[in-house]
């Protein structure tokens, strides 16, 4: 190397934006987009304040949870401090709901240009794609939604900003360095994180998770998802599309399984088409570096069969992040599912609570919103206490068709004990889903038994995430399924579906008595 080269390299190397801690991986490559993301998220000469007096509201954690309630309390006027160990923002903006989403925009262009021959468009040769421009935009788009996360933000909001690892010293004081802050209230908002399952040989050869997918600058030829969940289905259909070779390992029946078993079918024909090779029934056995990549050997119909492939992306769920917090110092018990809490959200110390992943089942990004909105009311306000039992909890899986959901499931309601009556329309028998020639997917409506209340609904669809609110909206209002039947939708739409679904109820309530008797008005009326 000569001292010119090795003079580049080290200029590189000295700009190369590295995190504060492992959790992410690096904030890598060292471009512009990431020198501004680091800039805003975890600037590296922020200097830590000194803390004066005692806090209203101390919040650990500055993922979504942590950063709605910190800018909530100081938005009414409360003394705020929020800590966070490594990049504000958390796993949404940073490793989860920002440059997935964008990824996956990039994934559902080609999906409509290899569809293009369909509507009569010619698109002029094979469709190519450039992974490294795709992953580029994402960086850039995640760095330029990175400034309303930013230190400096909150700090002109009125908040402490601490960076730094950090544990709580006692019932009512957090420790960041040097610095003890005292507080009245606090909450946890420490998030989670990919859970790695124990297989021989997975950590010695390396993998991926979603924490350090959205470093890669090329694509892999032949990937191994482990998991079907949402972030397994939405990253295997993308990256099929983008030309690797994706094979999906699930151990369980089917992918979604949280989903309608009528959803989660769609959703694997769609992966099919898109060449993604599903292994239902998957379990691991072990995996081993090799000369042409990594071997991943699992047991599937009785059998042990092998794979080889570039990367493995390990997509098997998530864990709550309550080590190292000093929670037996603070009185704060958790469970296996995280941080322990009652309905309020309040935990084994009553002047501390905790919100979103760390301490609620539905690990959405919109829910740590909304968690961490119920401990601001609980927390700093006297009253009655706002119940998350009465949360209406929608969520949406990105993939090509989308699932978005809302409420109980059949398999939920059956578990309770709650009978359902279900009501389906096709998004094929609207005019919009024939016209978008969309024939697959469906809305499905739960209402309980002789009512028109809705219980829970379904729908795939393409846009099925903007459609599930207007069902959500319904249920939080309390507005039943004959109400939506009088809801006027622009036509066309595949959102009409819905009304449909509403007058396929209403024509339950027609029953042969009541036939008879407007029969008898009408013959009157003539």
């Amino acid at each position: 190397m000569t001292t010119a080269q090795r003079n580049q390299a080290e200029a590189v190397a000295a700009a190369a934006p590295v995190a504060p801690t492992h959790r992410f991986g690096t904030i890598a490559p060292a471009d512009e987009a990431n020198r501004l993301l680091l800039a805003n998220v975890h600037p590296p000469d922020w200097q830590n304040p000194t803390p004066t007096g005692r806090y209203n509201l101390v919040v650990v954690g500055g993922g979504s949870a942590g950063l709605v309630a910190a800018a909530g309390a100081a938005g009414l006027g409360a003394k705020v401090a929020l800590v966070e160990r490594h990049l504000l923002g958390g796993d949404c903006l940073n490793a989860g709901c920002v440059p997935s989403k964008s990824v996956l925009r990039a994934g559902k262009v080609l999906g409509e240009l290899r569809r293009a021959g369909e509507f009569g468009v010619q698109v002029g040769g094979p469709v190519t794609v450039d992974f490294g421009a795709v992953m580029a935009r994402m960086r850039t788009v995640r760095a330029g939604i990175s400034a309303h996360d930013s230190a400096k933000r909150f700090r002109q909001l009125g908040v402490d900003v601490y960076l730094g690892e950090g544990h709580f010293s006692g019932p009512q004081s957090f420790q960041v360095g040097d610095r003890t802050l005292h507080f009245a209230k606090a909450v946890i908002a420490t998030g989670s994180r990919p859970f790695v399952p124990d297989v021989a040989g997975l950590t010695e050869t390396g993998y991926l998770t979603n924490e350090t997918f959205f470093e890669l600058t090329e694509l892999p030829r032949r990937v191994a998802v482990i998991g079907g969940g949402p972030i397994g289905v939405e990253l295997a259909q993308a990256l099929a599309r983008f030309g690797a070779a994706v094979t999906l390992l699930e151990q369980g029946p089917r992918v979604m399984p949280r989903d309608d078993p009528d959803a989660s079918a769609l959703v694997a024909q769609a992966l099919a088409r898109d060449g993604v090779s599903l292994r239902l029934g998957a379990q691991l056995v072990a995996v081993t570096a090799g000369a042409v990549g990594q071997s991943v050997r699992f047991r599937a119909d009785g059998a042990t069969h092998e794979i080889v492939v570039d990367a493995i992306l390990v997509a098997a769920g998530r864990v709550p992040n309550v080590e190292g917090l000093g929670l037996d110092a603070a009185g704060v018990e958790t469970t296996a599912g995280g941080v322990m809490v009652d309905d309020t959200l309040r935990t084994t110390n009553p002047r501390i609570y905790a919100a979103g992943d760390v301490a609620y089942r539905y690990r959405f990004t919109h829910m740590a919103d909304a968690t961490a909105r119920i401990v601001l009311r609980n927390a700093l306000f006297p009253g009655p206490k706002q119940r998350v039992s009465a949360l209406v909890v929608p969520w949406t899986t990105y993939t090509d068709p989308e699932v978005a959901h809302v409420g109980l499931t059949p398999e939920e309601a059956a578990a309770q004990g709650v009978a359902l009556r279900t009501f389906t329309h096709p998004i094929a028998a609207t005019d919009r889903g024939r016209a978008d020639g969309d024939l697959e997917g469906f809305v499905r409506v739960h209402v309980k038994p002789g009512s028109d209340k809705i219980l829970g609904a379904t729908i795939v669809a393409r846009h099925a995430g903007e459609m599930i609110s207007e069902i959500t909206l319904a249920m939080v209002a309390g507005a039943g399924l004959k109400t939506l039947g009088g809801v006027i939708h622009p036509y066309p739409t595949q959102a009409e579906a819905i009304r449909k679904v509403a007058d396929a109820y209403n024509r339950t309530r027609l029953t042969p008595l009541v036939q008879r008797l407007f029969g008898w008005w009408l013959a009157r009326s003539r």
